[in-house]
């Protein structure tokens, strides 16, 4: 791995995990309460490399959310319940038993709602012995490289995302469609706005670039139909996932993620069929996409 150059850190080690995106974040135990001066270098960690990792931490649920609250209001999953004792910790489980795993696609979080996710935390519990890996795309890059006339062309649209997604699944919502899918519960959104339109090319709010903002709850373009709409939605996922625009990281157990949603996407890799994998998941709040 190569260390950042000029970066400026004093309280942290940061070494670059891929070309495109991603860097391991040493020399910081996240279960105590930082000083603002490393919650700074964090950020600026974060901001240089879209997705970093702590590994060896301990934390707790208390601990957790205490550090997630550094970087703003968490967010409720509206169709996913969190953890009896702290509903703003989800617990995504994957048992031998399962047939889907949680995140297995490539997406932003909650790119249906009208604030998306600014940022994603996601603390290992219990790992498998092999796979179970996450994979991350720079959508800078994505942005950055398609053609000028294709930019010209996508800088103007806006996409339609939806939090059940599920066309391809004879209609069904969410809950029905998991419903002998997987064992984490699920809840109904009640009047939750879970259906949102927002640029397809967002600027980033702190680094001022630009990026594509396409992932799997996008099921048309405003104006125009499921049926228009969907070979350019492939053809920007396919784009926007090639891998020269991605890293993928190996979890171990006490090891913790924390990404940035408004640049990137993610996929939870289901490679470990007769295994378990918990994970705890706090996520960020947003600001409206502009």
């Amino acid at each position: 791995m190569t260390a950042l150059r000029n970066s400026g850190f004093r309280h942290i080690e940061v070494e670059r995990i891929a070309g495109s995106l991603g860097a391991e974040v040493r020399g910081v135990d996240l279960g105590e309460d930082l000083p603002d001066a490393v919650v700074a270098e964090i950020r600026q960690a974060l901001l240089e490399n879209l997705v970093i990792f702590f590994r060896d931490q301990t934390l707790t649920p208390e601990t957790q959310l205490r550090f997630a609250r550094r970087w703003g209001e968490i967010h409720l999953h509206p169709y996913m319940q969190g953890m009896e004792d702290y509903p703003e910790v989800l617990e995504i489980v994957k048992t031998p038993q399962d047939k889907k795993n949680f995140g297995g696609s490539w997406h932003s979080d909650q790119m249906f709602t009208a604030r998306p996710a600014m940022g994603t935390i996601l603390y290992g519990k219990e790992i498998p012995s092999a796979g179970g890996d996450t994979m991350w795309t720079n959508q800078y890059l994505a942005y950055d490289s398609l053609s000028e006339g294709m930019r010209r062309m996508l800088d103007p649209l806006k996409a339609v995302s939806r939090g059940d997604n599920f066309s391809s699944h004879d209609g069904k919502t969410r809950k029905e469609y998991y419903a002998d899918k997987i064992s984490m519960k699920v809840k109904d959104p009640g009047s939750t706005q879970t259906v949102t339109t927002h640029p397809l090319v967002r600027t980033h709010p702190e680094t001022g670039r630009r990026a594509l903002f396409i992932g799997g709850h996008v099921h048309r373009f405003e104006d125009m139909t499921e049926g228009e709409s969907r070979p350019l939605i492939d053809f920007l996922m396919q784009h926007s996932t090639r891998p020269e625009h991605t890293c993928r990281f190996r979890w171990k157990s006490g090891s913790l993620a924390f990404w940035d949603n408004r640049c990137t996407q993610h996929f939870a890799i289901n490679d470990y069929p007769a295994e378990t994998r918990i994970m705890h998941r706090i996520t960020i709040c947003g600001d409206t996409p502009s």
